[in-house]
């Protein structure tokens, strides 16, 4: 990664805005401020990096050919990840800073925030094929990979979240999210460890370093759509707090991610 600091102009970039941004969040929280102008401004302005790692990620998948080549849309659809994250983010903005009303749950806003799973799980997908990878359960250990890892973050979702659950069935759609929303990322967390497992002895173990750095942005992607949930579910979710940084870091994370699988193509192209 030390080397792709170094040779990528975009991950500079990256990494200064997260610098600039990590520091408004430090002076904005040692403030004290809560559920004021600037927490909601923040809320609205911390989106930037999606953009920027979703800008990123459809230029570097021009170079691989696009739609036309398997890693052209693995690194699109990664994108588009990004890029749904941060149209939900715009909505969720929208309601506190223009509408002032509480953000209402379900909204417009989850058509992003959960849109984001299926486009990261389809991007996998390409990714695997891209790296040569085959899924095949046969094998014990992708059998143990692909229950135990779902089945460990469905644990503690349901143990620090759903335990005491309350089904509204007048309200489904938000039924829906509130259990999709884990069990989907739990889906693509597997299967971004199956990849990364599967692909060390493949074309000289190239993609694995890669995998891997995207496989730590969807963690972080989980906990801060959990926290996000459990704070909703409580009543005590504050814009600009906490919460809000992990969905930077998630999209940080994200953004070096994708700029990383440019060194592939620099490496295959010579």
């Amino acid at each position: 990664m030390i080397e792709v600091i170094k040779k990528e102009y975009l991950a500079k970039v990256a990494i200064a805005l997260f610098i600039l941004l990590t520091t408004w969040w430090i002076i904005l929280n040692l403030s004290g401020s809560k559920e004021q102008f600037q927490n909601y401004l923040f809320g609205a302005s911390y989106g930037l990096m999606a953009v920027l790692g979703g800008i990123a990620g459809i230029r570097i998948a021009q170079r691989w050919g696009g739609i036309k080549s398997v890693m052209g849309k693995a690194i699109l659809f990664l994108s588009f990840g990004l890029l749904a994250e941060e149209f939900g983010q715009l909505i969720f903005s929208y309601y506190n800073i223009f509408a002032h009303v509480q953000v209402p749950y379900p909204s417009i806003a989850d058509i992003g925030f959960f849109g984001n799973i299926p486009l990261y799980v389809i991007g996998l997908v390409f990714l695997a094929e891209a790296s040569g990878v085959h899924f095949s359960f046969n094998k014990l250990s992708s059998k143990i990979q692909a229950i135990l890892i779902p089945a460990i973050l469905l644990i503690f979702s349901y143990t620090f979240f759903l335990q005491k659950y309350q089904f509204d069935w007048s309200n489904p759609l938000k039924v829906f999210l509130d259990f999709g929303y884990p069990l989907g990322q739990a889906f693509y967390i597997s299967l971004a460890f199956l990849t990364y497992s599967l692909s060390k002895g493949i074309l000289g173990g190239i993609m694995k370093n890669k995998i891997l750095f995207l496989l730590f942005a969807f963690v972080i992607q989980y906990f801060a759509d959990y926290n996000f949930l459990f704070q909703s579910s409580n009543g005590t979710w504050l814009n600009g707090s906490y919460g809000d940084y992990l969905y930077l870091s998630a999209y940080f994370v994200m953004t070096l991610g994708i700029i990383h699988l440019n060194t592939v193509f620099k490496k295959i192209r010579g």
